[in-house]
């Protein structure tokens, strides 16, 4: 493998160690680090102070090396090192303002799995305190909480509307010190005056009392006074153990949004935006790859497109399906043995998608239809088993291998002109892998 410099490694790095550790740490500890130097098997971390030193080679020091390890090929040993000019040697790694500005309504992927959620926060801005009050929103890590949260925020910012957003945490750490401070007046000042008042993790707030009761009444107040109040958690407020009633019954008050995991289209539209948006040129294929193998959150998604880019441009060669397999193939060997693709599991998936029965695809048929429908199926048992065209030709009542390249050459044409064909054959795919997957 070209060993590229230092600071293109350690993005390569980072594309892997975002997905292993939680977005806050990510974005605590390892967001505003750069690779400084590699030389002679050590790789020297450059990070902005000395605390994040210390932290990193306590917590995350064997974690770091192993992922360099990964991406170099070759044992790595790690350093830590203060670098006052980290924040200019990361182009794109700035200091947050409090809204990120990427996270907008305009950059949110909409699909089954969220458009309620997605449309409930849209309303909530343009008629605060009118619409949804509150707007709770819930879902798992990773599935576009905190994307819509910013987006509130910003656009809400834009409509020159007073908006806080904080953390369960952050507001519990906040009345803690007020009350041991005596500056109560200015706690209740900065959280009950607000247009807007945003609190991530709620599931925070059980078992707190006293957070719990002082929460209580800044809610009924925002409430009172018609001013929106907004809440995310990981789950929905029935779920969370440990939460007073007369709390839980204020939560579910407004509406409640679930966010879901992302289904094949949404992840490839959140694919092809991000690739938009990073500027980055890479072949259809490539995404549809990635949208297929990595399904679990959004932040999986795009850190494993980060990952893919970043390995091709170790190598220096264009991203291809083979290249973004090698990029995550420690990350996809990480899922359960799955039953072999079968030409019958083929045939059973594409038969069920056009109505059609074994015989009808293996037989004599030879209306348009089911012809279409048995060139689709030759195609694809070629495109996911390991079978010869003539294996494949025995399927199909001892047709000829001539037969089966015919077939599979024009199902192929036919992709690179009908992205509705494409489409279809992406969706028999799935069927085929979410059957493989219950076997």
């Amino acid at each position: 493998m070209i060993i590229r410099s230092a600071p293109e490694i350690w993005e390569a790095a980072l594309g892997q160690l975002q997905l292993e550790v939680s977005k806050a740490n990510f974005h605590t500890w390892l967001n505003k680090t750069c690779g400084q130097n590699y030389q002679d098997g050590k790789f020297v971390v450059g990070v902005p102070n000395t605390f994040i030193a210390e932290y990193l080679g306590r917590n995350q020091h064997s974690l770091i090396e192993k992922v360099l390890t990964d991406v170099l090929r070759e044992p790595v040993k790690v350093e830590f090192s203060v670098a006052n000019n980290t924040e200019k040697t990361l182009p794109g790694r700035t200091n947050l303002p409090l809204f990120n500005p990427r996270y907008t309504f305009d950059t949110f992927v909409v699909g089954n799995s969220n458009n309620l959620a997605y449309a409930a926060a849209a309303k909530i801005v343009e008629n605060p305190g009118l619409a949804f009050n509150p707007l709770f929103l819930y879902g798992g890590a990773g599935l576009g909480k905190t994307h819509l949260l910013h987006a509130i925020g910003n656009r809400a910012v834009a409509n020159h509307l007073a908006v806080l957003y904080v953390s369960a945490e952050q507001y519990t750490n906040e009345l803690v010190t007020a009350i041991r401070e005596k500056t109560t007046d200015e706690f209740r000042k900065k959280f009950r005056t607000v247009d807007i008042l945003m609190v991530d993790d709620v599931q925070f707030f059980a078992g707190k009392e006293q957070t719990e009761e002082n929460f209580f009444y800044t809610f009924n107040e925002l409430h009172s006074n018609n001013r929106q109040i907004v809440l995310a958690s990981d789950q929905s407020p029935k779920s969370i153990p440990m939460l007073k009633e007369r709390l839980r019954s204020r939560l579910e008050w407004g509406l409640v949004a679930d966010l879901q995991s992302p289904d094949f289209e949404t992840r490839l539209g959140i694919l092809q935006l991000k690739a938009e948006r990073d500027g980055v040129d890479i072949n259809p294929d490539v995404l549809e790859f990635i949208a297929l193998q990595i399904k679990e959150n959004i932040r999986a998604l795009e850190g494993s497109l980060n990952r893919v880019v970043a390995y091709s441009k170790l190598l220096r060669t264009m991203v291809t399906p083979e290249i973004a397999a090698r990029a995550l193939e420690d990350i996809v060997g990480k899922e359960p043995q799955l039953a072999i693709v079968t030409p019958n599991l083929v045939t059973e998936a594409v038969a069920g998608t056009f109505q059609l029965t074994l015989s009808d695809l293996r037989g004599k048929r030879r209306d348009e239809a089911t012809v279409f429908a048995r060139h689709l199926c030759m195609y694809l048992i070629r495109q996911e088993t390991d079978c010869s065209l003539s294996e494949i030709g025995k399927e199909f009542g001892d047709r000829s291998s001539s037969t089966v390249s015919y077939a599979f050459g024009k199902i192929s044409d036919a992709i690179n002109n009908d992205p509705l064909l494409k489409r279809q054959i992406f969706n028999i795919q799935q069927r085929i892998h979410s059957t493989r997957a219950r076997n």
